[in-house]
């Protein structure tokens, strides 16, 4: 009986016991960050000391990658380990509007971890669906809390809120003709408009409240904080409004910086740190035609809304004290890595679809290369007539197709312009991004007759992945209906100006 009881008392304990010994996992998405727009990549004016840290302290990402120049697709490919074509999420974005939204049969990360006990949040722009009584919203995509808006905080007419204290004018007239932007609480609408001078303290609080819940119950915890920063037009509070050398971009960046401080500190105060995996990166490149109101993607070429690199590789940064150790890794990786790499790192078992995302763990834990093939680029409006535009395998990057964008615009290379139209090139432009990131010397077999095999093996991946691929019924395409905009007093007239109630709190 002695020996039984032992038995039951350990079987009881387990649970428990594995609870405490899961990592948290703490994922950072900033909006329309460029390659070049942090401190500890060179920017001489932009203040970002604790993602300096992290980066100091952690593993650098040089070769990281999204999936798509734009937010909804890149959003969907980060949650799933799926490409937006799979889901969906084509072509462009999500308006407040849209009929459809990520697809309810899509597993995202918070999906994955909770049949685990993990407790699951969100904090910040979703960007994939609201729908008829917020059916896409993310409490009904594995998340148990949400503080946040449901999608770009340029949706919306924004010309008279007040971006910076004490009463300086949002620049720009951002979108009008629909309802002002709301702040949501779960599924409840607490505020519209949003008082974009006071969020990001209200972010903070939200964050450090689910922290120190989680590990008071000695719960593990996955927490996403999708940031709107530093897409325009920019924000922020007291704290960080004049204390950047970089104006109002700047200002933006410094606070979401601040609250990834007030995160780490939390951490620290609830002693999880250590049991935690800090991620960060960004949904795209640089919004380009902003100028100086946009962001940087440093030597790399073009940037949103394009397949060059400067619309498609993101800075990204891994940290877990005690367990990554600092470095740099020049692996190709993608944000499509983050689910398997999460859900190997937690013992869950992967959603039983087909993935595009590999582990990164070897990487993060032994720095050594990684599983990752190849990276396929797919412009804002994918098709299968088209196909992938563009192609990396090792140090290579073969362009089949190249087209510029509006949101590259302004800029001295008029290849990322609008009137840069859609191009093809056979045999596919080549280039050599180790000697050569910004995309400046095609590499023409003509001349370099020994990489006539290095294009055989790209064109054979990307036949093999074009061949794998199925195309999801596009959730864009299924039009919008003003009457599903979200507002606070839904049955009021006219709409959208009487959708405007409320203050923060809960």
């Amino acid at each position: 009986m002695g020996l039984l009881n032992i038995i039951v008392l350990f079987t009881l304990l387990i649970p428990a016991y594995r609870a405490v010994s899961l990592p948290n996992f703490v994922l950072l998405f900033a909006d329309d960050l460029g390659y070049g727009d942090l401190g500890c990549v060179g920017h001489p004016t932009s203040l970002t000391p604790n993602l300096d840290l992290l980066a100091a302290n952690g593993l650098r990402f040089t070769d990281f990658y999204v999936t798509s120049p734009v937010c909804s697709p890149s959003r969907a490919s980060l949650l799933t380990g799926r490409y937006q074509t799979r889901s969906g999420i084509y072509p462009g974005v999500l308006y407040p509007g849209s009929k459809g939204g990520l697809p309810l049969n899509e597993t995202t990360i918070a999906e994955v971890l909770k049949p685990l006990g993990y407790a699951t949040a969100m904090m910040g722009k979703w960007h994939l669906g609201f729908g008829a009584n917020g059916t896409y919203l993310p409490t009904r995509q594995g998340f148990d809390h949400y503080l946040g808006i449901p999608y770009s905080h340029d949706m919306g007419p924004c010309h008279n809120l007040t971006c910076f204290p004490p009463d300086v004018k949002c620049f720009g007239h951002c979108d009008t003709g629909v309802v002002t932007v709301p702040l949501m609480y779960g599924e409840t609408i607490k505020q519209q408009p949003v008082d974009f001078v006071e969020l990001e303290d209200s972010y903070s609080s939200f964050a450090s409240e689910f922290i120190r819940t989680a590990a008071n119950n000695q719960q593990p915890f996955f927490l996403y904080y999708a940031s709107h920063h530093t897409h325009y037009p920019q924000y922020a509070g007291w704290k960080s409004v004049g204390r950047s050398l970089r104006g109002p971009f700047g200002d933006s960046l410094l606070e979401f910086d601040s609250t990834v401080g007030n995160i780490l500190q939390t951490l620290k105060e609830t002693g999880v740190l250590n049991n935690t995996l800090i991620f960060f990166t960004g949904d795209n490149g640089p919004e380009l035609m902003r100028m100086s109101r946009g962001g940087n993607a440093g030597l790399l070429k073009c940037g949103k809304g394009t397949t060059y690199e400067g619309g498609m590789r993101e800075p990204a940064i891994a940290y877990w004290s005690g367990i990554i150790q600092p470095g740099v890794t020049h692996s190709l990786s993608s944000s499509l890595d983050i689910l398997p790499t999460f859900a190997r790192l937690a013992g869950a078992p992967l959603p039983k679809v087909q993935l595009d995302g590999v582990d990164m763990t070897d990487i993060l834990l032994n720095h050594v290369p990684g599983k990752r093939e190849a990276m396929f680029f797919y412009p804002t409006d994918p098709s299968e007539k088209y196909g992938v535009f563009a192609v990396r395998m090792e140090k290579y990057k073969a362009h089949y197709y190249t087209r510029g964008a509006a949101h590259s615009d302004t800029t001295p290379d008029q290849d990322c312009h609008i009137t840069s139209f859609l191009k093809q090139h056979d045999p596919p432009l080549l280039f050599d991004l180790e000697s050569d990131p910004s995309e400046n010397y095609n590499l023409s077999p003509s001349e370099h007759p020994e990489l006539a095999s290095v294009l055989q093996k790209i064109q054979a991946l990307k036949d093999q992945f074009e061949a794998s691929m199925q195309f999801g019924e596009s959730e864009v395409k299924k039009g919008t209906d003003p009457a599903l905009e979200p507002c606070c007093t839904p049955q009021c007239t006219p709409k959208p100006e009487c959708c405007q109630c409320g203050t923060m709190g809960r």
